[in-house]
This record gives structure tokens, C-alpha cells and sequence, in this order.
């Protein structure tokens, strides 16, 4: 049946900053086992939406036990897709992640929402859903529970990384006080190619 995990974060910063500072985040000290991200392709729909696919690798060590068990050459690297959609208008933030290889041994898709909150402009609400499935007959269960394990650590090395590139920013604005608002402009004018076959 797979594990689940579902959490909800208010950080003090408002939505167009806490956007600026997702697609800064990297590199930054607290995710050193994101290598590499590269964007496949972006898009503004007629409706003004953002849409973006990227490809990411990030390092995975297994446990000790699955060392002994899976083959010495299994790769250690992760590919990551990751669509996302920003909705300016609704003010909000949507990705969906999963893994490319080693989807057998273990799955994660993760889905994350970053919304404005029109009560608390200074407020952004993050609401973040995983599932984490594993398709090894006879040790599906222990490599679950590793998995939600991992991916509740990775989370708080994510939110860390968040607030180190929220905080770049901020020092950035204070220095050059046009520089965030000409950044939130620019997502408007990105550039249009051939369309994904999947997104959110």
C-alpha cells in the first residue's frame, strides 16, 4: 500500500519572495546531495501560467542492510523530475516530483503547494503530500519505512535550504531594493518552447 506523508508550514515571508527564493535554492549548505538541476523546458500559458519541467540529480546512499542485499553497482545518483506551475493570479505554487530510476526498489512522487494567504500578505502556507511505494517482493515494507525516514529528513534539509536562500535574498533587496521585484516581473517574460507530455 505504500507510506503516506502530509505536513503543513506557515513561514513568514510573502508568497513573491518565498517564489524567488524556490528557484534559488541551489546550491545551498544544507542540500549538499542536490548535484546538479537543469531546466528542460518552460512555458507562459495564454492564461498567464507558468509552466516548468526540471531535471535534478541528487546523491542516495542505501542502508547498510540493502548494501547487503542489492548489487555493489547499483548507482547511487538519483534522476528527479520536477514539473511545476506558478499560478500568479491565485498566487500560488504547485510541484510534483518523482523519481526516473530506481523506481522499483523505491518510488517517491511528492506533490508540494506554496499559497499566498490574502489575510497575511507577509504569510506563505507550504503544504507538502509524499507517497513512497517500493515494488521489492518480500522487502517492500522495511525499504518503505527507510524511504519515509529519509524523506522526512530530506524535508527539513529543504525548508533550512529554503530559508538560507530567503535570507540571501533579503540581503540582496537591502543592498539593491529593485532587484526581487524586477526578478517577480521577469517570470513573465520566459521564454516558449516545444510543450512536456505531462504536467500537474
Amino acid at each position: 500500500m505504500g507510506k503516506h506523508f502530509f505536513s503543513e508550514t506557515d513561514i513568514k515571508s510573502a508568497w513573491g519572495q518565498v517564489l524567488a527564493a524556490f528557484w534559488q535554492r541551489y546550491p545551498n549548505p544544507y542540500s549538499t546531495h542536490v548535484l546538479t538541476e537543469d531546466v528542460v523546458f518552460r512555458e507562459v500559458t495564454p492564461d498567464n501560467l507558468l509552466l516548468c519541467r526540471r531535471l535534478l540529480t541528487k546523491t542516495s546512499r542505501l542502508p547498510r542492510w540493502a548494501e547487503r542485499v542489492f548489487p555493489g553497482n547499483l548507482s547511487h545518483s538519483v534522476y528527479i523530475i520536477e514539473d511545476s506551475v506558478v499560478d500568479l493570479g491565485n498566487r500560488s505554487l504547485t510541484t510534483l516530483t518523482w523519481n526516473v530510476n530506481h523506481a522499483k526498489l523505491m518510488r517517491v512522487v511528492e506533490r508540494c503547494v506554496f499559497a499566498g494567504d490574502q489575510d497575511r500578505p507577509v504569510w506563505t502556507r507550504i503544504t507538502r503530500e509524499a507517497w513512497i511505494s517500493s515494488g521489492v517482493f518480500g522487502l517492500s515494507r522495511p525499504i518503505q519505512e527507510f524511504g519515509l525516514a529519509r524523506f522526512r529528513s530530506n524535508q527539513v534539509k529543504a525548508m533550512k535550504g529554503l530559508e538560507h536562500a530567503l535570507s540571501n535574498l533579503q540581503k540582496a533587496s537591502a543592498v539593491c531594493p529593485g532587484d526581487s521585484a524586477e526578478k517577480h516581473e521577469n517570470l513573465n517574460s520566459a521564454s516558449k518552447t516545444q510543450k512536456p507530455q505531462q504536467y500537474i
